[in-house]
Parts: C-alpha cells; structure tokens; sequence
C-alpha cells in the first residue's frame, strides 16, 4: 500500500530526528466555486457514463458524479489542460474511467476521471478536432475530423499504435457537422454534413457519400446542416437524422429509403439535438434551438408524445444517462413489482389511454443550453434533479462586491453579459440584457444606487439598472476603440471614468458630460480613484508608466508619472488605508508599490511569471496585498518587506479580477479566464489577531493606526472601517460586550456560508425577541419553532402577491407557480383544506378529491358535487397528498428521506411535532392508554433524525456552519459544536460557544485547547496560556505547553508563574518526592517540568509496557500517561541514554493512536498507524508487549466489521465478517470505550473539502489516491496528506515522526503535530 511504500523509503535513516521543519500549507483556503456554464460553440459538449455526466465549458471539462448516499450529483473534477476553446468530448464506451477531448489548437487529450490525469496527448493533429468519437470497434483508438475531413483514428497504445486516416472517409464536398460510430456494427460510421446530406461507411460494403439529402433541398445549393445523429440502439441499420430546419427524420442506412418524418407543432420549432431513452425501446428526445422545449417521441407516432418547456432558452445540446440515479435507501417495505398484491397474485394492470400506454419510464436527461445552463432533468418525476443555471460560458474579466451588500458580487464576461450572484448560495440572481460583446470591466454606482457600469471591447460603455433590468445610458467618447477599465467615482457619484485603446482616459458625468480628456501616448488599460482624495485618479499606460492625474482643475496634464515597469502596465489601485500610496501590476511580471509623496517606487514585488492583472489591496490590514497572473496564480504579499506570504494554484487558467468587501475584508472573490468564480478565505493570515479577540486581549493589540500596523515586525492589526465601527459600537454597549463583540467580529471575518445564519440562530436559543431578527433569516436554516409560521406565511404571500411591474429577475414564476408553490406549502403544514382549494382554481381536481377526506367527509362530498372535468395524470408525487390526509408522517418522512429530500422531510416532521397532521391512531387493547405525548415523542425522535441527516448531508458537503445550523435549529447545542469543530472552525466555535454559555461548554473548552494548541505552532506562547486559563481544570493542559516551551529557564520560569506551577527547580524535587512515593502520574508530570525531562520516559514507558500486559487494560488508562511523555522535547529525547525508551515510546504512541483513531471513527488513518507500529515493531530492537500478528489480526478485524458501514453502495459486494473477526473487535471495543466529548466522532471535513480545483495533483501518503481540497505538506516538503486527514492526525494524538521524510526532523512526538493541526 501507498503508506507502506512511503514509510519503508526512510525506517533506515539514523539522523531522522534532525532538524525540526515545520510543515507547510496554503494560507487562503478556497470556500466557495462558481461553476462555469456550457459552452454554445460546439456540439459534441457534453457525455455521460455511468454515475457521472460531463460537459465544456471554453476551456475546461466539468465532471459530476453521483453522491449514492444523497442521491444528488456534485461537481466532482475540473479538466484543464487545453489552452484554447474545446470541440468536443467522447466518453470511452469500454471504460467509464476514460474519455477523450479536443481542442482548436489541434490537441487531442485522454483522461482518466478517476485519477484526475492526462494519460495521453496528441499535439499538432492535422487539422483541428472539430468532431470526436472513440470508436466503438476497438478499445483504445479515438477518431477525429476536421471541418472537411478525414477522418483520423488515433490508436493510443499497443503495437498499431499512432494516427492512421480512414481508407473511404476523406474528400468530401460539404463541411462535417458531425460523425456517429454505431455501437453493433462493427466499424460502421455515419457523417452529417453542413449541406443536409449524410455520408455512410462500413467495411465490406460499398461507401455512400453525401446521400438522403432532406427532400426540399434536392436540385438545390441550399445549406440545411445536421445537427444532430443517433443510430438506433435496437436496430444496425436505423439512424434518427435532425436538420436545422426540416427537422427529424429516421432512415434506413442500407436501403437509404426515409422511413419517417417526424411532425413538430408548428413550423418555427426546430432540433438542435436529440438522445434515444435506453430504458424505452424505440423512445427518444428532442431539445429545440428557439426555446427550451423538450418534446418526447416514440418511432411508431409521427408527432411528439410529450412536451417539457424546461427554460426560455433554446437547446444546445442533451444525453440521457443509461441508468437512472440509485435511490439513497429503499423505503420500509420490502420492493416488488407494482401489479402485484400481498399475496403475490397477479392483478392486472388498469386500462390505460394512448398516451399513457407511452409513459415515459425513469430517465435522466443532461441537458445544456444556449444560456451556458446545465441541469439533469428526471423525466419520469418531470423535475429538476439538478440545474446549474446562467454560469458563464468564457473568460471572466472583473467581478466586485455591491457596496451596500457583501452577499451580491457582480461579474463581467468575454460571453457579453455581467451576472449578479448571491455569494451565499452561489446562484445568480439578476443578469443583463441582450449581449453587449465582449465586457472588460465592471464598477458599481456608490452606495445604494443599484446600478452598474460596464465597459466592452466595441460597443462602448453603458450604464446597467439592475431593478428595472434595462440599460439607461450609454456612453460612446471611444467610438469603437475597447474600453478596458471603467471606473465609478465612490466619492462623487456624479463621475465615471473610462480608459481605451485609443490612448485617452476620459471623465465625465453620468449623464455624459465629458468634464476631462486625458490623452496619453499609448493604449490606457487600468484607471483607479484615489479612496482617500476624490479628486485623484491614476493610470496605467502601455508606455510602462503609471499617471496621477488631478481632475479639480483644468489641467489635462498629469501630476506624477512614474517609470519603471519594463513592459506595459495594466491595472493600478490606490491604498485604501495608506494616503498616497499606490500599486500597479504589469506585463513584466512584477508589482511595484509607488510613493505618490516621495515620488519614488517604494517596493518591488518579484514572483509572478507571467503578466500580472488582478490586484487588490486588504481594507484592513494596510500591507497586505494580493495580484492575480496570466501564469494562473494568486500570491499574497507583505508590502512591507516585499515578501510573498502564499500562492494559490487553484485556478486553472489566467486571473484577472480580485475583490473584497470593507465590511466582510478577509472574504475575496478572484474570476479567471478558465470561466469560474471563487471565494476565499484569508482569516489564516492573521491567526494572532483572531485569538486576541476571542481571549478578550485589550484593544491595541486588536486595532491599531496604519503608521504602526506598516511598521516591520508588527504583528497583524486592523486598520479600517468596518473594524473602527465595531469598536464604536462596542464601546457603547453597557454591561459586558464580549458576546456582542465576538458576535460582530465573527461576521465580520469569517466567509459567507452560513455564520450569519448561524448567528441568528443563537441569538433566538438566547431568547431575543423574534422581531429583532433580520429579513433574510426566513431564506435559510430556521429554528423549528419559526419553520411552520414563516412557511405558512410564504405561502399566503405566494398566493396574493401580484405580479411585479417589470418582473423579478431570472426566472419569475407564473400566477399558476406561485398558486402551485403556496399549495404545496400549505399541505406540508397539514392546512388540507387550504390545499384542495387552491388546487381546484388550479383544476387539479383529482389531488383535491384525493386528501378531502382528511378534513371531513362532508367537505369531500362537497368537492364531489363540483367534481372537475381534467385530470392531471401521472403525477409520481400521489404518495404525499395521501400519506398527509391518513397521517401517516413517518411513511412519508422516510419516502423524502429516500429521496434525498431531506428539507422536505424536516418541514413535515415539524408540522407532525406542532400537531398539524391528523393521525389516525391503531385501536389500543383495551385499558391500554396511548397518549398524545407518546405520539408526539415519535415525531420528536423522527425530527431529529430528519435534522441530524440533514446537518450530515451539509458536513460532508464541505458547509460544517450549515451543519451546526442545522443542529442548533433543534437545540441540539453538542452536536452543533461538534459540527464546527470537526470542522475545523474553532474561533467560531469558541465565539459561538462563549455566548451559549453552559450548555456548549464542554466543546468550547476542548476549541480553546485546541487554539491553544494552533498558538504553540506560531509561537504565540503567553496566547496559549491565557486560551488555557479560560478552561477548567487547566492544569494537565498547562502543564504540557510549559513542558513544550523552547525558552531558557528564566523564561520558563515566567511562564510557569503565569500559568500558576512551581519553579523549574521547585518541580525537580516534587518529582522525585512522587517517585518516591510510588505516584506515577505526578513523577511524570513533574519531571516533564524539570530540567532533566527524559527521565520521565523509563518511568512512564515502565508503567505502560506493565499495565498493557493484562488482558483487562482500557485506553482511558493508559492514554493521560502516554500523552504527557509525548511532550518530552526532541533535543532531550534524541539523547543516546534515551535510544530505547524513545523507540519504545513512538511504538505505544502510534498503537494507541490507533486504538484512537478507530474510537473516533477516522477510518482514512487507521491502517497507516498500524501499518506505522508495525514497521516500527520489525525495525527497532525493543521490549514492547505488541506482537505484530496480533497487529495484523485486529486491522483485519477492524476492517471486516467496519465495511459494512463505510463501503459505498458502488463498491464490491459486501463479506460478512467471521467469529474469530467479531470477537477480536468486540475486544478491541471493549478497550476503548465511548468519546467522553458527545458529537466529535466522524471524520473531519474542512470548509472546501468538497471544492475540486485544477491544483489537485498531489498523492496522499496515507490512502494513495488524489487529494481533493486543501492540501497539508509534510516536514520534506513534498509528501502530502489532505487537511482533513492531518487534522485528524493531529487529534488522535500521533507521533509527529509518522510524518516524516528521510533525513528530515519529526519534531516532538505527538505534540510536534498536534502544533500543526488547525492550521
């Protein structure tokens, strides 16, 4: 295995203690992916195998995969290698692993999804890739055409292996569209050409070129392309044929006779691409090109049997997956076919009408609009499985955060539109109209104007009201030269800027009185307001000059400019906290930080290997600057020193918009030519000052002036204006502000994703009054006592409110929507008449008929009386309306539950806990008395069960704030601490925490033991001690960061006073007075605190090697014992006299990890740590009573009576384990007992764990697979664990050594890496 082969390279090392290195991992941490959208140029742009679909954005593939276990689909790999537009993709239809990709730069790729690779390249094909297939007749070849052919076949591996040109497809006299290999016939092609024609080939057979030409355009030079071709999977000779215009067609390939022509509704319809069902012989789908309709066919009729208007937006393309997604876990009952009864006799099925005998069966659809939308439509429910709407389909020039809300950031594209998105559910939500061409550059109007300026490459600048949804001015002073930075005046509202290609940056008002010309030598690429003086603007020029230009006077004369930069310079941005200070990023790869007072270029920024675009200072923390590159980086810098503090790797092509918002300054935002957006995090980078606030530190070491914060050395300080408004703030409070003051600051620096939220849900288990809570709190995860009330009230306001003037943004309901939305609400909260009435003005009369009984059978007899002359057939929903009216809650919790909707499920639940659902109780024997209270506890135990399935779904996403939310909605304060824990989210944790007080304080005491631990890794010692003072029952904990304090003895003697323990020499004689006295614990304690602390390692090592040889020992015995000796610092351990006993311990200690990690359930990490001891065992000369069979035994055990539970549903069919197995687990259980801390078992999953990103090239050591996420580098640099696994590593307590390279040092045992969990 992976960890086997790593650990065995460096057993034999002798100076493996030397040195201590520290480990070393990325500071911003990504917490949010705005996904790019499908591409409109090509057709062959999306596929699917199996559990996962595909699809193109310009230059990267999007893979999703099916998640068995919520039955929803998550974006699961980024592909980015090609470096110009992709043609086509083709998956292998031997190896769902594989698939192929082209590209207009004439590459041909193959990629292995699993492994996240390229596995082979094909450069400098001749003539580009314009349509791709693997080909069906052999299991490693791929061919490819150009526009006018041939045809290639490129054989990847093997003997034969290289490009060959197929002997017959050549020399054609139309363009291809496109090409199909059929799946029977061996070898069999067909092409569709620009002319309306086909062209056929087939070995043995004579070739047919540019045949069954639609027959309006016989005798014609008219074009009418193929846009699409299907063979017949039933069939080795029929192919369904679409031409843009005439429509579709299904023909016989032999006799090349037109077997039928398919009627569409009206003549404006027409076919951009159409898929076969597999799961319905002779079935199949049509998206049109005009709007998004999706119509269902079968062969033997003429005119469509269905018709799904899915979006307003036509078609590109679509795939229907051959499987449907598996349901997450079946219902209760035990499957069986659905004309069968419970005595197993056939009843025959009910008469069905002509178009129900062409239901059509389950299938998913992939479909891809011309928007750039991406969804899976289940066609058998008629829903949205998943839609991923309005992503941007090319490069993404600028995006900016609205001034007035941190939650809104706006993105301009190379595809011509700008996007609004709400940041917290990353989905747009306003976008602008038309297309403009290509948009360089974005500004908001200041304040609460709500409108936004954009500048394009030819149709100049325009002024976009985001509300109204329409463009209310436009500005042309460039005619048609490309504007490429425009600029809104933030402290004159009246004034905008724009700078080109023609050399000028021009201001004018915003009615487009043009107050200045600025004309420069050469094309003016950035311009930039000075925050601090509103009459200064800079620029930046492609003579490699930065401009200062004074706009309050007449003068069109710069005053400064400022040279140095060897090549063009792009943008400029003025310091928000420093006056005068400015930076500017150019072609030549550097950041030069200029002086306008000294007149002089005060720092250069040296790293970049690329031209530089995207810059963006902090709004906080006054040297902190951060420049995007066309060599795909992000790099963090200190300005003071010119050092680079990070480099992020993640996007997968140039960066060129940064931003952040002043009153949430450590979120960012960056946008990338590789079409997405992301959000980040920069917290990491000022750790110290986050724990200042939580241990309550006085404010200068909190909030300081920008003189002293730029001074060198200075620890980090916040410097601007939300932070100076919060202290104002604060200082107002009466009484005790700590919980207001860890309130403001937690939003204030952590990421959106649900700490407001979280919040407000604090704020009502404190008992605020519900008036005080804000507006959005209703859009995301309520307290349960809310739910019902703002669900109820959403649904009135659904069925009143009317129809806005000009709409409201994407997507606006219709009356019927809104009426069928407030319905559905209505039932769940068990308000049935409501339901029936609002579904008979929607003539649904059957559904109302159906649950009528529910509310009385008068009223039923009533509805019958105004029985209803449509019916709305196959509705798969039926289930919901009739498990309501009877009562049968937990039926109908467990049918959403196996659906994976757990949302659903929870409203329900709820409703059933406020009595809002009838039940209609089974008759009790008699004298039995079954209370309503008993009922009621049911559906208390079900709500939770619903809440803590849904919090996991959140938690394992990467979202571990939602999933506390979840939690605390139920007022389960322990399971919602543990969510941030295992999160990794300590400071909020111990913020959130500290103000629930009580109830949380057992997990806030185990977060602040925690941070402590994270202080110790940066040093921050007197930090520590103060986290640990604010615990109870500190003493052990002290004990060990004094032990592990690196000072001399008058330094550790002040620390040791600080944390209230004896004297260096005072401890000395309390340990030999202990070990005189037979007292293990405190001898060990002790001597750790002494000068000489290796001698408490033969007395600790003594008593466990003693205690471990009985057959009763528990791990609580023998781990308090193990984890102080762990403190023992490397320089004393590394002592000849200590050679044995140290081997000895790095063995107990990687055992007892073990024993740890099986305890917590962190399965990733268990068979390193006993494959860890194990080699240890085999390599070391000790007398430890462990024997490495009995190793062996119990990772075999372990691994048996755990499948079950870990395996997923995909994986190889599942082996009992045997007695012998059970018994040794059931052993090892008995050793371990429970977590004292309830909730922190599970594995750990940081924010972003979910986030692929075109970074992810490293190998874990420990699993030997791809490492999603955030990655944490061992000691040598190199090797590498994922975050989640160190963290994990960390807490359970093993030996930093375990984590080491040849030659490097391990630091000290466990507690050397229990310093660098946390990060």
């Amino acid at each position: 295995m992976a960890w086997m082969t790593y650990i065995s390279n460096w057993f034999e090392q002798d100076d493996w203690y030397e040195g201590l290195q520290r480990a070393n991992m990325s500071q911003v941490r990504q917490v949010g992916l705005l996904a790019a959208g499908c591409q409109p140029w090509n057709r062959d742009v999306c596929a699917a195998s199996g559990d996962r679909f595909a699809y193109c954005a310009t230059l990267a593939i999007y893979v999703y995969k099916l998640d068995h276990r919520y039955n929803e689909f998550k974006l699961h790999a980024i592909m980015s290698e090609h470096k110009k537009t992709i043609t086509a993709i083709s998956w292998c239809p031997h190896n769902p692993d594989l698939f192929a990709s082209g590209s207009t730069d004439n590459l041909v790729i193959i990629w292995d999804v699993a492994e996240q690779k390229v596995i082979a390249k094909l450069d400098n094909t001749k003539g580009m890739p314009a349509s791709l297939s693997w080909c069906w007749n052999a299991d490693d070849a791929v061919a490819f055409a150009s526009h006018r052919g041939p045809l290639f076949i490129w054989t990847i591996s093997g003997p034969d292996s290289g490009v060959t040109v197929h002997r017959e497809a050549h020399s054609f006299l139309s363009d291809i569209c496109t090409f199909r290999w059929h799946a029977q016939k061996r070898g069999k092609v067909v092409f569709g050409h620009l002319d309306g024609s086909l062209s056929i080939f087939q070995p043995g057979s004579k070739s047919q070129k540019h045949v069954l030409r639609p027959e309006s355009l016989e005798g014609t030079d008219e074009e009418d392309p193929v846009t699409a071709l299907e063979w017949d999977p039933l069939s080795t000779d029929y192919l369904l044929v679409a031409n843009l215009h005439y429509g579709i067609r299904l023909v016989d390939s032999e006799s090349l006779y037109c077997i039928t022509t398919f009627n569409f509704p009206s003549a404006a319809a027409s076919v951009q691409c159409l898929a076969w069902v597999p799961s319905a012989p002779g079935m199949f789908v049509t998206g049109d090109s005009q709007v998004g309709v999706l119509r269902v066919w079968n062969v033997s009729r003429t005119t469509p049997i269905d018709n799904f208007k899915l979006k307003k937006t036509g078609f590109h393309c679509l795939h229907v997956l051959n499987s449907p997604p598996r349901k997450k876990f079946s219902i209760q009952s035990p499957a069986r076919n659905h004309h069968t009864s419970s005595t197993s006799e056939a009843l025959p099925p009910p008469a069905l009408t002509q178009n129900q005998a062409f239901s059509l069966p389950p299938g998913h659809a992939v479909c891809c609009f011309l928007d750039g939308g991406v969804g899976l439509y289940d066609m058998g429910a008629k829903k949205w499985d998943f839609l991923r709407d309005l992503g941007h389909v090319e490069t993404i020039f600028d995006c900016k955060f609205k001034p007035d809300d941190p939650n809104l950031l706006a993105t301009a594209s190379f595809d011509g539109t700008i996007k609004v998105w709400d940041i917290n559910t990353l989905t747009a939500v306003y976008t602008s109209p038309g297309n403009e061409g290509v948009i360089y550059s974005l500004s908001w109007a200041p304040g609460d104007l709500n409108c936004i300026a954009g500048a394009t490459s030819r149709n100049g600048a325009f002024i976009w009201d985001v509300k109204k949804g329409k463009m209310v001015q436009r500005f042309n002073e460039h005619g048609k030269n490309g504007i490429f930075c425009i600029a809104w005046s933030h402290k004159d509202s009246k004034r905008i800027a724009t700078c080109s290609g023609d050399g000028f940056c021009i201001i004018r008002t915003i009615d487009g009185k043009v107050l200045h010309k600025y004309k420069h030598p050469a094309a003016v690429f950035g311009c930039d307001w000075s925050q601090n003086n509103k009459d200064m603007i800079a620029t930046g020029c492609e003579d490699k000059s930065v401009r200062v230009y004074y706009v309050a006077t007449s003068s069109d004369q710069p005053l400064k400019v400022f040279s140095g930069h060897t090549a063009k310079v792009f943008h400029v941005r003025w310091s928000p906290l420093r006056e005068g200070i400015l930076c500017s990023g150019s072609d030549d790869g550097s950041v030069r930080i200029w002086d306008y007072t000294q007149d002089a270029c005060i720092n250069i920024l040296s790293g970049h290997t690329a031209p530089v675009r995207g810059l963006m200072w902090n709004t906080e923390i006054p040297y902190l600057l951060i420049s995007g590159s066309w060599d795909y980086t992000i790099k963090v810098w200190d300005t003071r020193e010119g050092t680079c503090l990070d480099t992020v790797y993640d996007h997968g092509a140039d960066v060129y918009g940064l931003t952040c918002h002043p009153s949430r300054p450590f979120t960012m935002a960056s946008c990338s030519r590789d079409s997405t957006v992301r959000l980040w995090s920069l917290t990491p980078l000022i750790t110290p000052l986050q724990i200042n606030i939580l241990a309550d530190r006085s404010w200068e070491e909190i909030i300081g002036n920008t003189d002293y914060a730029i001074e060198q050395g200075t620890p980090p300080l916040l410097c601007g204006k939300a932070s100076r408004d919060i202290k104002q703030e604060v200082e107002k409070l009466t009484g005790n502000p700590q919980m207001k003051k860890l309130r403001w600051f937690s939003e204030c620096l952590s990421p959106p994703g649900g700490s407001d939220n979280l919040w407000n849900l604090v704020a009502v288990i404190k008992g605020q009054d519900d008036s005080l809570l804000p507006q959005n709190y209703c859009k995301g995860i309520m307290h349960l006592k809310h739910l019902i009330k703002f669900r109820t009230s959403e649904a009135q306001e659904l069925t009143t409110v009317k129809m806005c003037k000009f709409g409201g943004g994407i997507g606006m309901p219709t009356k019927e929507e809104r009426l069928k939305e407030a319905a559905e609400i209505h039932l769940r909260l068990g308000q049935i008449q409501r339901y029936c009435e609002l579904m008979v003005e929607l003539g649904e009369w059957d559904k109302a008929l159906s649950v009528a009984p529910g509310v009385s059978v008068k009223y039923w007899k009533k509805l019958m009386q105004r029985r209803a002359d449509q019916l709305i057939q196959e509705d798969k929903d039926d289930v919901i309306p009739y498990c309501i009216a009877i009562g049968e809650v937990k039926k109908l919790v467990n049918f959403f539950m196996s659906r994976g909707q757990l949302k659903e499920a929870l409203l329900v639940a709820q409703a059933a806990c406020e009595g809002n659902m009838q039940t209609f109780h089974v008759s009790a024997p008699k004298g039995s008395s079954y209370s309503d209270d008993i009922y009621n506890e049911d559906f208390n135990e079900l709500l939770h069960k619903v809440s803590t399935e849904l919090a996991e779904w959140h938690f394992q996403d990467g979202r571990a704030v939602l999933a506390a939310c979840c939690h605390l909605a139920v007022d389960n304060i322990e399971l919602a601490m543990a969510s941030l824990i295992r999160g990794n989210e300590l400071e909020l944790a111990v913020s959130v925490g500290t103000v629930l007080g009580e109830s949380a304080a057992p997990a806030t005491h185990y977060a602040l033991e925690l941070l402590a631990r994270k202080c110790m890794m940066i040093s921050t010692w007197n930090l520590a001690a103060d986290l640990l003072l604010m615990t109870p029952d500190n003493e052990l904990q002290l004990v060990k960061l004094c032990a592990f304090y690196p000072g001399c003895t008058e330094e550790i003697n002040d620390l040791h006073e600080k944390c209230k323990l004896p004297t260096v020499e005072e401890c000395m004689q309390l340990a030999e007075t202990a070990h005189a006295d037979g007292n293990i614990f405190e001898t060990i304690k002790y001597y750790l605190l002494s000068q000489e602390p290796e001698k408490a390692l033969p007395v600790g090592i003594d008593f466990i090697k003693e205690y471990i040889k009985s057959s009763d020992w528990t791990l609580d015995t023998i781990y308090p014992v193990l984890d102080l000796l762990s403190y023992i610092r490397t320089e004393k351990l590394v002592l000849h006299t200590c050679t044995e006993a140290r081997n000895e311990l790095l063995i107990l200690c990687g055992y007892i990890g073990a024993l740890l990690a099986i305890r917590r359930q962190y399965q990733s990490i268990v068979p390193a740590l006993y494959e860890y001891t194990s080699q240890l065992l085999k390599r070391r000369e000790v007398s430890v009573p462990l024997k490495i069979e009995r190793l062996s035994e119990e990772l075999d055990a372990w691994r048996a009576c755990t499948q079950s539970v870990s395996r997923s549903s995909e994986e190889s069919p599942y082996t009992p384990p045997s007695d012998s197995q059970r018994m040794v687990y059931a052993a090892l259980l008995k050793r371990l007992k429970e977590e004292p801390i309830k909730g922190i078992i599970g594995p750990d999953y940081v924010t972003g764990s979910n986030l692929p990103s075109h970074s992810d090239v490293h190998i874990s050591c420990l699993t030997g697979l791809k490492i999603q996420g955030p990655v944490f580098f061992l000691e040598d640099g190199k090797s590498a664990i994922s975050l989640n696994d160190a963290l994990m590593w960390a807490k359970h307590g093993m030996p930093s050594s375990a984590m080491s390279a040849p030659g490097i040092g391990t630091g000290e045992p466990w507690a050397a890496e229990k310093r660098n969990m946390c990060i």
